[in-house]
């Protein structure tokens, strides 16, 4: 069984997501999908499901405030307790401005980060060779072809009703580092 990549161009993001579409409901492998701009319902198209990321978003605002009011605790009362105008030491209104704020600083900063780990974006990746041109006005649709139950013929026959600008094969990118992006 031979894998091959099939490069099916377009120049209009209609057809692109009618081609994403088309080839889900056949059962042909969709590797990627690139776009000069986000394409709405292109992701409903491939059938991706939908990203955990907000909710790392939400579990690492949580740790942040969760930490820094267990640490203010910790400095104001236990560490250097202070009377300072006879206010209480445990003063939780004075606490929430900083709580906030590292709120917000562990949500974005561990997002990115969680973000940059799972696609792999990460400082000496090989960077994959992409399709020409999808960064200008081109849209591209990656497919994975087996040879056995999908070959290159087949995917033309699906995607000529959404008229692609070209299509094209190549072997499958194996190195190291190479990965969806």
């Amino acid at each position: 069984m031979s894998r091959t990549r099939v490069i099916c161009n377009f120049e209009r993001e209609e057809d692109l997501v009618g081609a994403a579409e088309a080839a889900r409901d056949r059962g042909v492998e969709i590797e990627d999908a690139y776009a000069p701009y986000a394409v709405h319902g292109l992701a409903a198209a491939m059938g991706l499901a939908h990203s955990r990321l907000p909710r790392v978003t939400l579990v690492l605002g949580l740790l942040g405030a969760a930490s820094f009011l267990a640490f203010q605790y910790w400095a104001s009362v236990i560490s250097w307790p202070t009377n300072v105008g006879g206010r209480p030491w445990n003063s939780l209104p004075a606490f929430v401005p900083v709580t906030f704020e590292v709120m917000v600083l562990f949500a974005g900063v561990g997002t990115v980060i969680a973000f940059l780990v799972v696609t792999g974006h990460y400082p000496g990746r090989r960077p994959r060779s992409s399709v020409p041109g999808v960064t200008d006005d081109r849209f591209a649709l990656v497919l994975i072809t087996d040879g056995d139950r999908i070959n290159l013929a087949a995917v033309e026959a699906l995607m000529s009703p959404f008229v692609p600008a070209s299509i094209s094969e190549e072997a499958p990118d194996t190195s190291a580092g190479g990965g969806p992006s």
